[in-house]
This record gives C-alpha cells, sequence and structure tokens, in this order.
C-alpha cells in the first residue's frame, strides 16, 4: 500500500488554519432573525403562569413563543438510526417547549427578535410564577415513594437492563476468594470549542432548511420532522465544518425548535446560538453512576465470577437514556473470561442536565470501576496489576455469547507487554517497595475494549458517491460527518488506495447537506473509519472496475491484466506504463458513441463489528500534603487494527487522553442540593485541561489486521479517553496505598482521605 498507512497532511487542515472553513456563525443568510429561548429557574415544578407583554412590547421583537404555542405530542433528540420496533425506539419524552419544568434551564418560551441582544433583553423582560417542588438529584430522591413523578408513570426510573451468562452458583462455590466493593463516577460536560448553533429557514415550496452543527445530518432531519409532525421529506439539514462535538452533537439541542420558529414568521430565517453557560446547563453530558461490583477470584487470580450493578443518573430527559447503560454491561462482559458473569443496570430521570453521549459512550463509568476493582483484588492476593490481567484477557477468536462479536484481531496481550516495557514496569516496581516521606510515586495499568460501531444493537447503513472528471480526478461524498476526527482525510486516502491514483487527486466535500450526500448515520460509536469506510472502498473498486473494463474496449488489453498505479494504466504483471488515467477519463467524458462517465455510488449495510483492544500505563508522584497528582510519565496503547494515517491517529490519542485526564483529577459539574441550580456553568469554574497542566502523551500502537474491515482498520476514536482515570487511580494506590472509588480525584478529596488514613 503506499496512501493508507502513511501520514498525510489533513485535507482540511490549510482551510482551518487560515480561517477560510465556514462553520456555522460563519454562514449569514439577509433578513436573518435571532431567538433566545427562556429557560426555567427553579429545577423542578410548573408553570403556573407566564407574561410575556413586556418581551412583545420591546421594539425590535418580532414575535414570542410559549409553550402553548407548540405542538402537543413529544418527541426522542437521541442521534440514533430509526426502528420500526416499537420496543427499539428512543424514548419521546420532549416538547418543543414546556410547562412542566425538569431541570434548571428547561426551555419554557422562545423570544425571536431583530438582533441578538434584543432578544436577549426580551428574555429578560418575561414574566413567570412557579409552583415548585424539592430538586431530586440523586437515586435515593429519585425513588422515594410518593414524591411528585418527573415524567408521569415512570416512578422515575426510564429504564432497566441486564443479562446472566455461566452458572453462577458454581462460580460461586469454586471461588478461592470474593471481593465487594462499591464505585462513582461524576457529571461533567463536552466543552467543545464550537457550542451549540443552528439557523432555519423556509424554501418557497414550504420545505424547511436547517443548517446546524450537527454529528447526525439525516437522523437530525427525521427528529425534526418529528418534533414539528411533519413529513420528514419537508426538512433538509445542511451540515458545515464542525467545531467539536464528542458525542454531545449527537443529540438534536437546538434545530427542532429553531425549525419551528421559523414557521412563525413565515419562513424568515431565524438563528440560535446557545452561550457558553448555555452549553453547559442545557445541552447534554455524561451521564454519572453509581456501581457496586462483586468478583470471584481463584488462588492465582484466574477469575471466576463477575457481577455488576449499575445505577445511571440521566437528567430531566431521555436522551441517549438507557443504552448508555446497557453499553457499561456489554463491555463489561467482553473485559476478561470468566466462568459466569451477571449484570444489572436501571436508569433513573433525576432534575439535572440530560445525560447523552459523550466520548466513551458508558465505557469510561464501567472501566472505572472494572480495572479499579481488579487492582484491588491484585493488591489483596499480592500478584502482579499487568499479570493478573495478562491471566484473564480473552483469546482470538473469542465470541461474546450474547450479541455474537468474534475477537478476530486482538492485541491486547501486545499492548500490556509493549506498555510494561514503555514504561520499565518491573524496574520501577522493584525500586519503590518501601516508600516515605511526603512525596510518592506509582505506577498505574488498565484495559480497556470498545466495538466499531453498533451492530447488532443497531442498524450501521453508509453511503458514499464518486464520480471521477475528465482529467481522471475524482469527487468524494460520504453522509459521515468531519468533526475534526480526521475522516475526511482518511477517507480520501482509502479512495486514492484504492482506485491508484495520487491522493491531490482525491477532493471530497466536506459538507453534508441532506438533499445531496449519501444516507450515513453519523460521526459516532468509532464508526467512520470502520463503517463508512467500506461503503468508500466498495465505491471506490467500482470505479477502478468500470476505467479498466473502458480500457480494455480502448485499447484491446483485457481488464484483468491492468492495474491503475499513480494515475496511469498499467500492466499488473510488470507495472509497464500503458496510457495515462487522464486519457480514459476524458474519453469516457467525450466519445460521441461510447461516452459513460464513471460514477459509483453504494449504499453498504454493515453486519459485521470488530472489537479494538488497549491499555494505559502511567506513572505518577502524589505529594500527600498537598493532593496534588503529577502525571510524570502516560502511555496510551491501542489494537485499532491497521492504521491509517498514524499522525492522525497519534492526534486522536493526545486528544483523548487528555480527556481522561480531566475526567480523573479535575472535571466535574457541581449542584445546589437545595435548589438544584447549577453550580458551575463556565470555563472559569470549570477545570478543564490546559496546556500547562497537560503531560507529554506517548501514543502507541501495535499491528494488528482486522478482516471485517477497510484495509483491516477498527476503531479508535473513543478509546484513548477510557483508561487514562482508572490507571492513574490505581498509579495513587501503588503510591499511597490509599484507594480512590470516586471521581474525581481532586485534591480535596486526595486530603481527607490521606487524613483519614493517617498519612497526615
Amino acid at each position: 500500500m503506499e496512501i493508507v498507512g502513511r501520514s498525510i497532511t489533513r485535507v482540511d487542515a490549510v482551510a482551518k488554519v487560515k480561517g477560510t472553513a465556514k462553520y456555522v456563525d460563519d454562514h449569514f443568510v439577509p433578513g436573518m432573525l435571532h431567538a433566545k429561548a427562556f429557560r426555567s429557574t427553579i429545577a423542578n415544578g410548573w408553570v403556573k403562569s407566564i407574561d410575556v407583554s413586556k418581551a412583545k412590547a420591546l421594539p425590535g421583537v418580532v414575535a414570542v413563543i410559549t409553550y402553548e404555542d407548540v405542538p402537543a405530542h413529544t418527541f426522542p433528540t437521541a442521534g440514533h438510526p430509526y426502528s420500526k420496533d416499537p420496543s427499539h425506539q428512543d424514548v419521546a419524552d420532549r416538547n418543543l417547549l414546556t410547562r412542566r419544568v425538569r431541570y434548571v434551564g428547561d426551555e419554557i418560551a422562545a423570544v425571536i427578535a431583530v438582533d441578538e441582544l434584543t432578544a436577549e433583553k426580551a428574555r429578560q423582560l418575561i414574566d413567570v410564577e412557579y409552583e415548585e417542588y424539592a430538586p431530586v438529584l440523586t437515586a435515593e430522591a429519585a425513588l422515594q415513594p410518593g414524591i411528585p413523578e418527573i415524567h408521569g408513570g415512570t416512578g422515575n426510573v426510564l429504564g432497566r437492563g441486564g443479562y446472566e451468562v455461566g452458572n453462577m452458583a458454581e462460580a460461586v462455590a469454586e471461588s478461592d476468594h470474593t471481593f465487594a466493593d462499591e464505585f462513582s463516577t461524576q457529571v461533567v460536560a463536552h466543552c467543545a470549542m464550537e457550542n451549540y448553533s443552528a439557523y432555519a429557514y423556509m424554501e418557497e415550496n414550504g420545505r424547511i432548511v436547517v443548517v446546524s452543527s450537527t454529528q447526525i445530518p439525516h437522523i437530525c432531519r427525521r427528529i425534526v420532522g418529528q418534533a414539528l409532525g411533519i413529513p420528514w421529506g419537508r426538512v433538509r439539514v445542511i451540515k458545515p465544518y464542525i467545531g467539536g462535538g464528542f458525542g454531545g452533537k449527537q443529540d438534536t439541542v437546538v434545530e427542532p425548535l429553531v425549525a419551528f420558529l421559523t414557521t412563525k414568521v413565515h419562513g424568515r430565517p431565524v438563528k440560535m446560538e446557545l452561550s457558553r453557560e448555555e452549553t453547559f446547563i442545557s445541552s447534554r453530558v455524561r451521564h454519572p453512576f453509581q456501581f457496586r461490583i462483586e468478583t470471584g477470584v481463584k488462588n492465582d487470580g484466574t477469575l471466576s465470577f463477575r457481577n455488576l450493578e449499575a445505577i445511571s443518573l440521566n437528567g430531566g430527559y431521555a436522551s441517549h437514556g438507557q443504552s448508555i447503560a446497557n453499553n457499561c454491561g456489554t463491555k463489561f462482559r467482553q473485559q476478561y473470561r470468566q466462568k459466569a458473569i451477571k449484570y444489572s443496570c436501571k436508569t433513573l430521570y433525576t432534575n439535572m442536565p440530560a445525560a447523552g453521549a459523550m466520548r466513551g459512550y458508558g465505557v469510561p463509568q464501567a472501566m472505572f470501576v472494572m480495572e479499579s476493582h481488579l487492582d484491588d483484588i491484585a493488591r489483596a492476593l499480592d500478584l502482579d496489576p499487568v499479570e493478573i490481567r495478562l491471566k484473564n484477557i480473552p483469546e482470538t477468536g473469542h465470541k461474546d455469547p450474547l450479541n455474537g462479536i468474534v475477537a478476530l484481531s486482538n492485541g491486547l496481550k501486545e499492548c500490556l507487554v509493549k506498555g510494561k516495557e514503555l514504561i520499565r514496569w518491573d524496574e520501577k516496581k522493584s525500586n519503590r517497595a518501601n516508600q516515605a516521606g511526603t512525596k510518592r510515586r506509582g505506577l498505574g495499568v488498565a484495559c480497556f475494549n470498545y466495538a466499531s460501531g453498533t451492530h447488532p444493537v443497531g442498524l450501521e447503513v453508509a453511503g458514499a458517491r464518486i464520480v471521477m472528471n475528465e482529467d481522471g480526478s475524482v469527487q468524494l461524498q460520504v453522509g459521515a460527518t468531519e468533526i475534526g476526527q480526521g475522516s475526511d482525510t482518511v477517507f480520501s486516502q482509502m479512495v486514492a488506495e484504492t482506485i491508484g491514483i495520487p491522493l491531490s487527486m482525491v477532493h471530497i466535500l466536506s459538507e453534508q447537506d441532506t438533499d445531496i450526500s449519501p444516507v450515513d448515520l453519523g460521526s459516532y460509536a468509532s464508526r467512520q473509519t470502520y463503517i463508512t469506510g467500506m461503503a468508500v472502498r466498495k465505491a471506490a473498486e467500482e470505479i477502478k472496475a468500470k476505467v479498466l473494463d473502458y480500457a480494455w474496449g480502448m485499447t484491446d488489453i483485457p481488464a484483468q491484466v491492468m492495474d491503475i498505479v499513480d494515475g496511469w494504466i498499467v500492466y499488473k504483471h510488470n507495472g509497464e506504463k500503458i496510457t495515462p488515467l487522464s486519457e480514459i477519463a476524458l474519453d469516457a467524458h467525450t466519445d460521441v458513441v461510447h461516452a459513460k462517465p464513471f460514477t459509483a455510488d453504494v449504499t453498504n449495510n454493515a453486519r459485521v463489528n470488530a472489537l479494538a483492544f488497549g491499555c494505559t500505563f502511567v506513572e505518577v508522584e502524589v505529594d500527600i500534603p498537598t493532593g496534588k497528582v503529577e502525571i510524570l510519565e502516560i502511555y496510551n496503547i491501542h489494537d485499532s487494527g491497521t492504521i491509517v494515517n498514524p499522525t492522525l491517529a497519534e492526534g486522536q490519542v493526545h486528544g483523548g487522553v487528555s480527556m481522561g485526564l480531566g475526567y480523573a483529577l479535575y472535571e466535574q459539574m457541581l449542584f445546589d442540593p437545595k435548589t438544584g441550580k447549577p453550580l458551575i456553568h463556565n470555563l472559569l469554574d470549570y477545570k478543564l485541561m490546559t496546556a500547562l497542566d497537560t503531560p507529554e502523551i506517548g501514543a502507541h500502537f501495535v499491528n494488528t489486521f482486522e478482516p471485517t474491515g477497510p484495509y483491516g482498520a477498527k476503531a479508535l476514536g473513543e478509546p484513548p479517553a477510557i483508561t487514562p482515570a482508572p490507571a492513574i487511580r490505581n498509579a495513587i494506590l501503588d503510591a499511597t496505598g490509599v484507594k480512590f472509588n470516586d471521581l474525581p480525584m481532586t485534591p480535596q478529596r486526595l486530603i481527607a482521605k490521606f487524613q483519614a488514613e493517617g498519612l497526615i
């Protein structure tokens, strides 16, 4: 291979560096109106009355819309493919505007004005009287009998799930030791550089056009249609460049409302852009979890049974809801081998911002409890943490007993061996047997597995369209969305490699438009390279076959003995040049008898999946009196099959590890327990990692080949963020002998625990 596997410069790099890449806020439509949502100031209750007269009277206000003006039916917001099976559909629990308040920031009314400042002033003139209830912020409160239900008829339980595989009674009886513990994870925010932004207008024929920074344009179109109660084909969604999503934009946050608002002003364009504060409280967050885990182990460290109970706090609306908790259980099952395994989970409504998809989709929470608990077991049995993992990891060819996914490629053992070597595990362990003093160092490790898409739980359809130009170059269109991860570049490499042309001859359209772009479900589930890549490769192979077949007619040389290399038709056996590809392409466009320009339009329904594996190794230094944790070394090692673009892959690792470090040590959204009001809703108080906080990050890959993936590739996008937190937790345990079961591990929490353990 000449192009796949090389570190090609991003195809969008120049446009983004020069500032010529157009995002939603760079688009301007004449006559644009601006909208602001009036949001609740209480977490739980009802609107008793609303007075919008003063807002309507403000000069420059075009309209004020309240919950009384919107359709009565509810709709879902999660970016999942539609299912005709009602039991598999997302929960429809949203109204465009609501009278029933379910969190601080819930949307009650919307103001449309000639500019953003006027809309903001008018929003402040709306008067509301509430009937307020006590906020429900914990699992205990949500399940308390007799409290007002956040959604009627649910008992505040959004969903339940679980499974049991193997003979649990026998596995328990065979265990030499049983360990049990509890863990918890926190609410965190996505904090993409670009806030949520969209505008909508109506075409002359009555169709609604939505321009949005969405990860899911085709699914977004369907949800907007559902929200407005109109045929889905009457909606068109355009996605320009996106300034990051991390899963938060795998949800329709602003699109349904702006689409409705344009219908209330005779189709004039209406734009809504959330402020950073609104993005914190009114978009989506990562699910906080409470876990109880129990594990049976034999004396040699072999796992005999595992049992995990999980409670997920979902916030005021369903969004992705129970599917997050279900995904926790799937990865829990696939991580290690054991005789029996059990998982049970439930997802609860609370009066907090809705939790949705975020990088890792519940797996960072699951791996934190699993990998932390496994280190505790190793410590109790005086076993090496790396060795206990090597003893229990699944073998290549392992088949999931419930969903049938087979690990046809598995480099987890190689990842562990490589990480142990990089961090000099054995050497450093032997040198720190009896540490003393206020600063102590420790080593930690944690493993993960992750799927490449959602099959068989979800539909996996992706499309690709290729058109060859007269000069032999090609236009590539995909419905998959580039959100910063580099998918446009990877797809361009695949096309160039498959057809046999230089990368400069591949022109990809980075903007998606549901009227034009092939159907694709979107950017999520680490599916792009694996799922959409299948469609891209098939389309490129179809183009190549058509070119060679046409060249056969022009040259009388059989297609099967020819190839395309670097833009030339050549003999396959020796590479001798026959004719430039441009000559064939031009003839196919212009020959008065045989003209037939080369096109390929492929939709691929992927009914396979592949497991990616990997681990994080970390060395920390803990300053016990101050609770400060310094990352001395960190290595994130991956089995992602064949790496299509090493530099882009390394960039994914760096970004993911940084997110994982923030999740481990700093980030947390807090809420007033008495009122439910968010206490942290800006980038000053929310402690994101900065460049000065970020250590040197080691990104490494082991080489495997995934037979079901295009060019042997499988998932990489989300895995880097999964295991830094448990690895750091285990390193702190190694350094101090103190275990931390709750995230984030802030200095305050460390100091309190060190005091309780007598270290301070």
